[in-house]
């Protein structure tokens, strides 16, 4: 059974992981047989938003305890996990994936990022194992790997398309069904809710993308 990490940053969109993505994924992967090995660095948010009228409060909460909230529990601290226990890796999007594994966010294209989340991709690139992100994960991805120029796609945000190219990366346009492959770098993305407009057009590009995951496993 093919083993392959799924990264989270949180609950919840506007300050976690985006949840619609995430779940799709890991139905993705049961699906198709694979075991999905969830985790997260144990890092308190960025900040806490209310989901009901995107304000932002004044509450503490722990990306770890928020992500486990997803998978019923099972989730592992990214510190012990490494490549060689993965056959490939996925980053769900969400607003987390920018303000709480790095501060893409705030800082684009001179983001910083948390040191076990950059270990984690690095070491899986220089294993050549595939390695899927998705909504604004590719940018992540390209910031971590500047270095690589990985090809991505993040749909058509004229914004961060071009923070993408600016950092290093090559970008290709996607609809939302759509995944790009980038075959030298073993990288594979797919817009999803940075094009929406719905979960089952969602569904479409990331069930695509764990497929080529997988395949390249």
């Amino acid at each position: 059974m093919k083993k392959i990490g799924v990264l989270f940053s949180g609950c919840g969109v506007y300050d976690g992981v985006e949840i619609q993505e995430a779940v799709i994924t890991l139905l993705a992967l049961d699906r198709n047989g694979a075991r999905a090995v969830c985790m997260a660095p144990d890092i308190e948010q960025y900040h806490v938003v209310n989901h009901l009228n995107e304000n932002v409060s004044d509450e503490k909460r722990n990306v770890l305890v928020e992500s486990a909230r997803v998978v019923r529990g099972n989730i592992k601290d990214i510190k012990t996990v490494n490549a060689a226990d993965l056959d490939g890796l996925i980053l769900p999007g969400g607003f987390g994936a920018a303000k709480n594994l790095t501060n893409f966010a705030f800082k684009g294209k001179d983001a910083d990022i948390n040191p076990d989340v950059a270990r984690i991709v690095r070491e899986m690139a220089e294993a050549g194992k595939p390695i899927g992100a998705i909504c604004i994960a590719p940018a992540i991805l390209t910031r971590i790997l500047e270095d690589k120029n990985p090809e991505v796609t993040i749909g058509n945000d004229l914004g961060t398309i071009e923070t993408i190219q600016d950092i290093g990366g090559i970008h290709h346009v996607c609809s939302v069904d759509q995944i790009h492959i980038d075959r030298v770098n073993n990288i594979i993305t797919t817009p999803a809710y940075m094009l929406g407009p719905g979960i089952k057009e969602v569904a479409a590009g990331i069930e695509k993308l764990v497929a080529a995951v997988l395949a390249a496993a």
